[in-house]
């Protein structure tokens, strides 16, 4: 088996990138450790050389000031003082075996587990968990996709059962609260937009209060009043009911539960329901009938919906438009996918907070209740945290009340590259690679049919003093004692002979030790990591635990991975994908299904969608006694905390250098309640919540609302000037959120809906 490695300076050497989910296939030239050049990588399989501006200023990643570049100890006196590997990994895993001794190890919460694209490292943070016997977790799909994730689990049977459209296909596309120009979202999306935009027989529709890029191309656009998604949607399907423009026959066939959902809907007053979201009735028929009459629809819904009010019923109801019109399990429509590997914490259906009792789903925590389970004298708080690759002080709602439970906890261990707002709380900060100098991956692979999975090795050595996260994993576990030499004897033998005897005897082996001793799998990677780890070429160990899930996918998509051009049965089968991950730089495509496949995805009973959601339906009816149109007359403006504009990205882009426009990140105002409040374009304002108050300065902008003002994501952050001296750069968006602020089911914060009040500053 071949192993692709970087090649020398000069050369285009392939990568991604790693500034949204999509993790375009990009090409990178070198000038010494500096990214110098890039482009689109034509050989991926899935963005087949599409890449959008921002991964122009990746360099901005790769070489910002503050990189750390040594473990550090937090002194009493709030410095930080550099230490050397071996005492911070000793005293890191004293400290946090402690808080499991005195307390147990589910006091110890875990956040994180891989920024954008960062994922590879992250499984190993698993085993770290497990030596621990830590069990509760979360990360930054707990703040967007878990009702969404809920929603998918009570129709489908499972929450794994996650749909995703085929809009290059579709003659529909309706995108929720999603603005695919700058967030894409799936594969080369400006490009698919603008087919969609240009062929008057297909319909492109957006419902979203912004005119955004994606708006603007739209046949229609639903611009409804902030907050008021439910009304609109509960209206389109009013209207199909009504109208009598359901699928009957794929109602009858394939689901269960109309009945309750026609009686609801059947009520619904389309006229008022649509004046409550600003929309004029005939608008919200015209695009309910053009959904009923097309061939294929497909669908997405974004933060737009799913950080506002309703969220988890917006996903519903988003979800009931293509299912009642028979939008599924097809061409051109919503399918379930395939995965190379879960994203959610894991753990058993129905389990709760050990304080406040909120709901988890998919093993995450809702990120906003997570400051309740640590202020509290409650004998089951979290007491320690180990927080990686992510930055909860920052990116969390509620930075205030955030970074004072941050400070409350006996025990703070961050795991990044840079020194961010949430290491500068940390009681040990350890120093990873970044995402060019190790083997890396991404575990968002949600399309359907072809689904696609690249391996990206290092292009650039670790910078001295930093160490990928398997490593760092692996030398964590040690030290708890955890594993032992004699647990691994036989497996290193095993592993010995892949040279000469292939991989399947080894496959054999793990299964039967792991078999003898339970708690090497929850070890898994880092046993990999020690053992077929050490015998893969190139300096590969950290790819073993990829070995492990491509023995998963190829177990549970046999048939599809075949499909893919993989042949084989049972281990021989994952090896042949596993071969293929690992030696060929641009990605392959791992799966390819059929769309009959999203039937036999179905985890109910009998293959059936399950319509209707008590809980949900419920609040549908309690949506009667709402009006979105009432506001706080103290708060009068609805904030939208975190647009994403083409000068914004993740918190990766730390540096502010990268913004070569917008570089205050602006507050974006309507022309109307500008004049009204007598701010000039370029002046600044004052925006106060009933949580904080941020100075800004304001960009007038036609694509809003009256009443309706955004800030950018991904500003205020501190970062250091040319001395060294810490700058904070625009508005941190959650000074300006509230914990509390948050979906009744999920727990989803509501970013998109501050209520908020803006003057002259």
């Amino acid at each position: 088996m071949k192993i692709y490695m970087r090649t020398q300076d000069g050369a285009w050497q392939k990568t991604a990138c790693i500034l949204c989910s999509q993790n375009c296939g990009i090409e990178v030239q070198l000038d010494g450790r500096r990214l110098a050049r890039f482009r689109g990588d034509r050989a991926h399989p899935a963005s087949q050389g599409y890449t959008c501006e921002k991964a122009l200023r990746l360099d901005s990643y790769q070489n910002a000031r503050d990189r750390l570049t040594s473990p550090l100890r937090r002194r009493p006196d709030g410095t930080f003082e550099a230490i050397d590997w071996e005492t911070a990994i000793r005293e890191v895993a004293a400290r946090l075996a402690g808080v499991r001794d005195r307390h147990g190890g589910e006091s110890i919460f875990y956040y994180g587990g891989g920024a954008q694209g960062n994922h590879l490292g992250g499984a190993y943070g698993r085993a770290t968990r497990a030596a621990l016997g830590s069990t509760y977790s979360s990360n930054a799909l707990a703040q967007e996709k878990t009702g969404e994730f809920w929603v998918d689990g009570q129709l489908y049977g499972r929450p794994r059962c996650h749909t995703s459209g085929d809009y290059e296909h579709a003659e529909v596309a309706l995108f929720v609260g999603k603005n695919p120009w700058q967030s894409h979202g799936f594969p080369r999306a400006r490009v698919t937009l603008k087919e969609l935009s240009g062929d008057p027989k297909r319909a492109l529709i957006v419902i979203d209060p912004r005119r955004t890029e994606t708006a603007a191309l739209a046949d229609f656009h639903l611009q409804v009043r902030p907050g008021s998604d439910a009304f609109c949607l509960s209206a389109l399907l009013a209207v199909l009911v009504q109208e009598d423009l359901i699928d009957h026959d794929f109602v009858r066939d394939r689901t269960n539960g109309f009945a309750i959902i026609e009686e609801v809907l059947a009520k619904i007053p389309v006229a008022d329901y649509a004046a409550r979201a600003g929309l004029p009735e005939a608008q919200v028929r015209e695009v309910a009938r053009r959904i009923a009459r097309a061939s294929s629809v497909a669908t997405y819904e974004d933060l737009g919906v799913q950080q506002a009010p309703h969220s988890t019923l917006n996903s519903y109801l988003e979800k009931l438009l293509y299912l009642l019109t028979g939008n599924f399990a097809k061409r051109g429509a919503m399918n379930v996918h395939s995965r190379m590997a879960g994203l959610g914490g894991g753990g058993g259906i129905g389990r709760k907070t050990p304080v406040g009792g909120h709901r988890i789903i998919t093993g995450l925590v809702p990120a906003n209740v997570i400051p309740d389970e640590i202020l509290t004298d409650h004998p089951k708080r979290f007491r320690a945290m180990i927080v990686e690759s992510s930055n909860p002080a920052h990116s969390l709602a509620d930075s205030q009340r955030m970074r004072e439970a941050l400070r409350a906890l006996e025990t703070l261990v961050v795991i990044d590259v840079a020194m961010t707002e949430t290491a500068q709380l940390a009681h040990y900060v350890l120093p990873a690679a970044s995402q060019f100098e190790k083997w890396e991956a991404t575990f968002f692979n949600l399309e359907f049919p072809r689904n696609y999975f690249q391996l990206r090795a290092p292009i650039l050595e670790a910078l001295p003093g930093t160490l990928a996260e398997p490593e760092i994993h692996r030398r964590l576990v040690r030290a708890l004692g955890a594993i032992s030499d004699d647990d691994l004897a036989e497996l290193k033998v095993a592993a010995g002979r892949v040279a000469t005897e292939g991989r399947a005897q080894f496959a054999a082996e793990f299964f039967r030790v792991t078999a003898e001793r339970p708690h090497l799998m929850a070890l898994a990677p880092v046993v990999l990591y020690e053992t077929l780890g050490q015998v893969l070429p190139e300096g590969a160990a950290a790819t073993a635990a990829l070995w492990g899930a491509a023995q998963i996918c190829a177990m549970t998509y046999p048939e599809s991975v075949k499909r893919a051009g993989f042949e084989g049965f049972g281990p021989e089968l994952g090896d042949r994908l596993f071969d293929a991950l690992v030696s060929t730089p641009s990605g392959v495509t791992f799966t390819v299904d059929e769309y009959e496949e999203t039937w036999r995805r179905l985890d109910t009973p009998d293959k059936r969608v399950r319509l209707a959601i008590p809980e949900l339906l419920e609040e549908l009816r309690a949506l009667a006694g709402e009006d979105p149109r009432r506001r706080d007359p103290e708060y009068p403006f609805v904030l939208a905390a975190g647009e994403r504009r083409s000068s914004t990205a993740n918190t990766a882009l730390r540096d502010p250098a990268w913004r070569k426009k917008d570089t205050a990140g602006a507050l974006r105002l309507a022309p109307a309640d500008a004049a009204r409040l007598g701010i000039a374009d370029g002046a600044r304002a004052r925006v106060t919540t009933r949580r904080g108050s941020a100075v800004a300065i304001v960009e007038i902008s036609d694509t809003l609302q009256p009443g309706h003002a955004s800030l950018p994501n991904g500003l205020g952050l501190s970062y250091p000037d040319a001395d060294g001296r810490p700058q904070i750069h625009g508005v941190a968006p959650n000074e300006l959120t509230a914990s509390e602020d948050r979906d009744w089911l999920a727990g989803t914060p509501w970013h998109k809906y501050v209520p908020a009040r803006i003057e002259p500053a």
